[in-house]
């Protein structure tokens, strides 16, 4: 059977896991945070590039996006980036499939009782309501996915050439030198695309600028605080693995795919 073997079931395990925070941010994504309010603090309120007022308000997206490249680093570092690109082309056509069926699903034709609902003491359009939280267009769309596939594939790159110059050596370096960048590239590529380049929006170079370096700075900060989670799940794979077959999947991963 094909998950017999402790590397499959490891593959699987990271694979799925993978896919599974990757659509959870795009379905979430719709959602924006405030970062200082949810911590209870005040707004920053930053000004750059003649941009006023800018806090770190958030796609909920980011929650599960910082699992996503821990996730794509452990798979680069145990199988090596043939499989990384492989998953992420086979995740980006997940991305697109499940939006056609939100699509397909926003089209139907409500139930009449179903309609008008009272949430919390609220009479809600359940209908317009689920058209605006799961719809999104298809400049977002294309931007997500663009930026993912971009991301994904400077992240392994990167990843995998700090390997070959330190070996097993510093892992924080290859895992968050690695995520830092492509992080830096997702962060204006999607803002690029669905706002720049949309023609329903008029953003201008600085305002792409400056909202999409108050996301990297948090992103930024996000990355290098979960070095410590990565150590963890690399030992935890290590001891599930075994000493021999880590080092063994580890060597062969590090060879010039």
């Amino acid at each position: 059977m094909i998950l017999k073997s402790q590397e499959s079931r490891l593959f699987f395990i990271l694979g799925t896991f993978m896919v599974a925070n990757t659509i959870l941010a795009e379905i979430i994504g719709v959602k924006i945070f405030s970062v200082e309010a949810s911590l209870g603090l005040p707004k920053f309120n930053i000004d750059l590039f003649g941009v006023p007022g800018l806090s770190f308000n958030m796609s909920a997206g980011v929650l599960t996006w910082p699992l996503v490249f821990i996730t794509t680093d452990l798979i680069n570092e145990y199988y090596g980036m043939k499989q990384v690109r492989f998953l992420s082309l086979i995740t980006a056509f997940l991305i697109a499939y499940a939006f056609l069926v939100i699509a397909f699903a926003m089209g139907l034709s409500p139930a009449d009782f179903w309609v008008k609902q009272t949430v919390q003491g609220e009479v809600i359009d359940m209908n317009r309501a689920f058209l605006g939280v799961v719809g999104q267009g298809m400049w977002i769309i294309a931007g997500s996915i663009a930026a993912f596939l971009l991301g994904q594939f400077v992240d392994v790159a990167i990843f995998h050439r700090i390997k070959k110059i330190t070996g097993e050596k510093r892992l924080w370096l290859r895992a968050t030198g690695s995520t830092v960048v492509s992080q830096f590239i997702d962060s204006f590529v999607v803002i690029f695309i669905a706002f720049y380049l949309n023609p329903q929006y008029h953003w201008s170079w600085k305002m792409v600028a400056a909202i999409g370096l108050v996301n990297y700075t948090y992103k930024f900060i996000v990355a290098v605080g979960m070095t410590p989670i990565l150590y963890l799940l690399h030992g935890i794979i290590d001891r599930f693995l075994g000493k021999e077959l880590s080092l063994s999947l580890r060597e062969e991963a590090a060879k010039v795919d």
